[in-house]
């Protein structure tokens, strides 16, 4: 499929607090089936309310859950993003919780979602930076932030254990 056609099929938006029945089965289902790639655990996650589930959803220009939604309004894909807080660290912004549900992979869902984030950061007042981290076994991931201009600027050791086994993660930032 081309990218034009993923873009046709997809309609890109914001999660509201609402849709909470919609998203926090898609983010346990990342959670669950690759725990090396979250510093969130699937154990804790999934024994929160309803209630704190939907406090944790936001929908500020800096501060929202990006979904991508099928025609048929199923979520196909998630990602977060935040601005720091604090006088000092309010320049940078950092994405985190990306992950796109195997049935809707390989439609550049993941691109558009990161396009749109960097996109509605250029508007954001004084934002000069987005950080995001990566496990480094996800090549797939790390290509494609490279490829919009993300740098590596360290690695973190063991980041997460999983299992009792240790994960790298790759630091990275986008500078505008």
């Amino acid at each position: 499929m081309s990218i034009d056609a993923g873009r046709e099929k997809y309609m890109l938006r914001n999660i509201e607090r609402g849709e909470s029945d919609v998203y926090w089965p898609l983010r346990l289902e990342a959670l669950r089936t690759h725990p090396e790639a979250f510093g969130a655990s699937y154990e804790l996650s999934s024994q929160l309310t309803v209630s704190e589930v939907k406090d944790r959803i936001h929908n500020e220009p800096d501060d929202y859950i990006l979904g991508a939604f099928t025609p048929d309004g199923i979520l196909a894909g998630i990602m977060g993003f935040k601005r720091e807080y604090g006088p000092k660290l309010r320049h940078k912004g950092f994405i985190w919780g990306v992950y796109v549900s195997p049935a809707y992979r390989g439609e550049g869902l993941a691109s558009r979602l990161l396009s749109e984030v960097l996109e509605r950061g250029r508007h954001l007042e004084g934002i000069k930076q987005i950080n995001l981290s990566v496990v480094t076994t996800n090549a797939a991931a790390r290509r494609l932030y490279e490829r919009y201009g993300f740098e590596v600027y360290g690695i973190e050791r063991n980041a997460l254990e999983v299992n009792g086994q240790g994960y790298d993660e790759a630091h990275m930032t986008y500078f505008y």
